[in-house]
């Protein structure tokens, strides 16, 4: 039983690390606590409890993590320091041995903060709570608000693939998720709050439905009934889970936008084999086909990692023509970093960072060329923008259905509307095109 007037008007301050599930997670924390009395900090004031929510995908986000942890020790002297996420469930030690941390918690227990913050007003002695995500069945929903327009909603946690690169699995634990009828109710929640635009995000997206025996495609029709003026779009799904029924649904669906975004990671064969990825470069090739044969003016975009090990100079190179060939319209580039624990660190020979740098900087030309090209066919058609509640100097912004950032003179009343608009032109600095009612 959690005694509420122990947190009456406490102030916390929430500090979120990664990925869109992270912050759809804090969200719904935030709720929670709100619930009990606290109230969120506002900016200059000193918080009785900071929560830290961690990303640990790369060595860089590890570090970052620290650095948020040591500075909010600096801002908030005096405030409880919870932390929680991936890097807390991966390296609780370590994360407990940085100075100000008073609570570590797990995947497991991130939603149960309350208990674990009651505990520590009885006892105040620092704790790790921390359990094997491998053994939990539970799938713990989750939303966030971006802004006044775009909302993440969390369909699916988890990942069963064990790509030779990736400690996800050992952070999120295995695949699962909520049954369709319950994740269509978080989505009419969303819809209720305001949301014009909801995401669905999931570690393997389209792995939804493994553990109620149902489909992605199930749930993606189930949302598209839905009645309420709504756009949806699909966060990250596997090519082999971005099945042809599934696209040539979407094409002709009344509430998803013609907008993918899907793992590549490599484009040659034989660094996808060493990555233990489920599919070729041919087969990759292949879908992005079938996305333009059913939707011609889809906004395509690709990850790829840069420098794993075993990725000699001809194997990228490989990638290089690969993704020079596909008809795409952005490009994702992650750099390889080491991971205690993966398959991959068995693997030779190793790529310098300085190398990785470099083929790093090679993809982001060719993402950038190929942005440039995708957005210049889109001058002169119509299309259905979202505006959203952010300005350019006088500018507002907004995306169009297949993603294209658009930005025109600001209108207080467009804000959070679909207006139907004409794509005119590049703005100055070509970071959006200009449209014209």
């Amino acid at each position: 039983m959690i005694d509420n007037s122990l947190f009456h008007n406490k102030k916390v301050h929430y500090h979120t690390l990664g990925c869109k599930l992270n912050f759809a997670e804090t969200s719904s924390i935030g709720k929670m606590l709100s619930n009990e009395g606290f109230v969120k900090a506002r900016a200059g004031e000193q918080a009785d409890v900071c929560i830290v929510n961690t990303c640990s995908v790369t060595d860089t986000a590890d570090h970052k993590c620290r650095q948020a942890i040591n500075r909010l020790n600096r801002q908030h002297p005096n405030a409880v320091i919870i932390v929680t996420g991936c890097y807390a469930q991966l390296k609780p030690d370590e994360v407990a041995a940085i100075e100000g941390v008073d609570l570590v918690l797990g995947m497991n227990e991130k939603f149960d903060i309350l208990e674990y913050l009651q505990k520590r007003e009885e006892n105040s002695s620092d704790e790790i709570f921390h359990s094997d995500i491998l053994k939990t069945k539970k799938f713990r929903p989750a939303c966030s608000r971006d802004g006044r327009t775009r909302f993440f909603l969390k369909v699916q946690d988890g990942c069963d693939y064990y790509c030779t690169y990736c400690t996800i699995p050992f952070a999120r634990g295995h695949s699962r998720n909520a049954s369709i009828v319950e994740t269509v109710e978080a989505a009419k929640e969303a819809i209720a709050e305001g949301a014009k635009e909801i995401v669905l995000s999931g570690v393997n997206t389209g792995d939804f439905g493994k553990t109620t025996s149902e489909k992605f495609i199930d749930l993606v029709k189930a949302l598209d009934a839905l009645p309420q003026d709504i756009r949806f779009r699909i966060s990250s799904i596997e090519p082999n889970l971005l099945t042809d029924e599934l696209i040539e649904y979407l094409a002709h669906s009344r509430h998803f936008m013609p907008h993918f975004h899907i793992p590549l990671q490599t484009g040659s064969n034989a660094v996808l084999k060493l990555m233990k990825r489920r599919y070729t470069t041919e087969f990759f090739a292949e879908k992005i086909q079938t996305i333009h044969k059913f939707i011609p003016d889809a906004f395509i975009g690709v990850d790829v990692i840069v420098g794993v090990r075993g990725e000699t100079e001809k194997y990228f190179q490989e990638a290089v023509n690969f993704i020079e060939s596909l008809d795409i319209s952005q490009l994702h580039v992650f750099s390889y970093s080491e991971r205690a624990g993966t398959k991959m660190l068995e693997i030779e020979p190793v790529v310098s960072p300085a190398e990785r740098k470099r083929r790093s900087e090679v993809l982001h030309e060719i993402s950038a060329k190929k942005t440039r090209l995708f957005y210049e066919k889109q001058i002169g058609k119509t299309d259905y923008v979202l505006w959203e509640s952010r300005k350019n100097d006088d500018n507002m912004v907004g995306f169009t259905e297949n993603y294209i950032r658009v930005e025109h003179p600001y209108i207080k009343e467009h804000i959070n509307t679909i207006q139907k608009v004409k794509l005119a032109d590049w703005n100055e600095d070509k970071s959006a095109i200009t449209v014209i009612y």
